[in-house]
């Protein structure tokens, strides 16, 4: 019996002290350097490093391994982003703030206070691109990641209006559907922010869809059941009413109805002000941006797809996996502000 109740406590000890533990390696260049642990609060900055957003902080060891632990992250699923740059050390994450460092590497993951979640190093030095994790939910955003780069090159087929309305319907439709196939709200928000950013193509065909599409309205409901007191469903649901505001008044207009509602102004007044309020900085492609941020091995995925070859065929030349150049060509259009391979192609001069 004392064996049982002595048993008994020291399991219900682990239980309360569960702690996580993220670690991984990155190229040994990266020796000693230090490694941030993000956790992502607002899904609209989920797309590069914020420095308030960071928690902790970790150097790497003389062969680039690193490791974070603890029990302060939350019992509840939450976006995190492990990231490492070679940028001037400051104190707040880098030199990287407002993109000022050229070559952060990061992986966005799903996790919670109890996860083992590992990061290998993969051929050719390619680090913080895979995730192995206890979480199943873990690995979500990557696989979302690779659908958006499914998506673009779907679309450099399509060049008429019937036919890109059609793209439009088919690529909402299987984001929303594995978004509720993986039952993780999280991963639904990932989607929702890339769906209807303002200044992507979607946008037009999202506020569309939001008016009549019970996707949205059933995402609200997950949010509430497994996040209510979460300051992301909170943001979405504003984010929401005001979409479908924006979206009923652009309907009324189409209709030559000419009559908006006083409601549907205020609504639209509020929009505006949280958007204003939310993110003071936008920020803007510069046509002279200039290709000498990436990294070389960036640089030859990027000579290549002006060379108009495919993944697999960049791949076998640079002896890397079609994974690892759809990794390379998502950090391309984010360190250039892109969205496609015809954005590429088009600037000729090479990197």
């Amino acid at each position: 019996m004392k064996q049982i109740v002595f048993l008994a406590f020291f399991g219900n000890l682990f239980f309360l002290n569960a702690q996580y533990q993220f670690s991984g390696q990155v190229p040994e260049d990266k020796a000693n350097h230090s490694v941030y642990l993000s956790l992502i609060e607002n899904y609209r900055k989920s797309s590069r490093v914020y420095s308030n957003q960071i928690i902790k902080e970790t150097k790497t060891d003389n062969s680039g391994h690193f490791t974070f632990e603890g029990d302060n992250l939350s019992s509840e699923n939450r976006i995190y982003r492990i990231h490492i740059d070679g940028c001037e050390e400051d104190g707040n994450g880098g030199g990287h703030f407002l993109k000022d460092c050229n070559n952060t590497q990061s992986i966005l993951f799903i996790a919670q206070k109890n996860d083992t979640i590992s990061f290998p190093l993969l051929q050719n030095n390619q680090a913080l691109c895979e995730v192995s994790s206890t979480n199943n939910k873990s690995g979500l955003l990557l696989e979302i990641d690779a659908l958006k780069e499914e998506m673009i090159l779907d679309f450099l087929e399509y060049d008429s209006e019937a036919n890109e309305s059609l793209n439009f319907k088919k690529w909402f439709n299987t984001f929303q559907e594995y978004g509720e196939k993986n039952k993780e709200p999280l991963a639904d928000l990932y989607i929702y922010d890339f769906l209807s950013d303002r200044a992507s193509e979607t946008h037009s065909y999202y506020i569309t869809d939001v008016q009549n599409n019970p996707y949205y309205d059933s995402l609200a409901q997950r949010l509430v059941k497994n996040y209510k007191n979460s300051s992301f469903t909170n943001q979405y649901f504003k984010e929401l009413l005001a979409d479908k505001t924006i979206s009923e008044i652009k309907t009324e207009e189409s209709s030559s109805l000419g009559f908006i509602k006083i409601t549907s102004i205020l609504l639209l007044v509020i929009y505006i002000a949280f958007r204003l309020f939310k993110y003071k900085s936008k920020f803007r492609r510069s046509s002279s941006k200039s290709q000498t941020e990436l990294t070389p091995q960036e640089g030859r995925v990027y000579k290549a797809i002006q060379n108009n070859k495919t993944n697999k065929e960049i791949a076998a030349e640079l002896f890397i996996s079609v994974s690892t150049v759809k990794t390379h060509i998502n950090s391309i259009y984010k360190k250039l502000n892109i969205t496609s391979r015809k954005e590429i192609t088009k600037n000729q001069p090479g990197v």
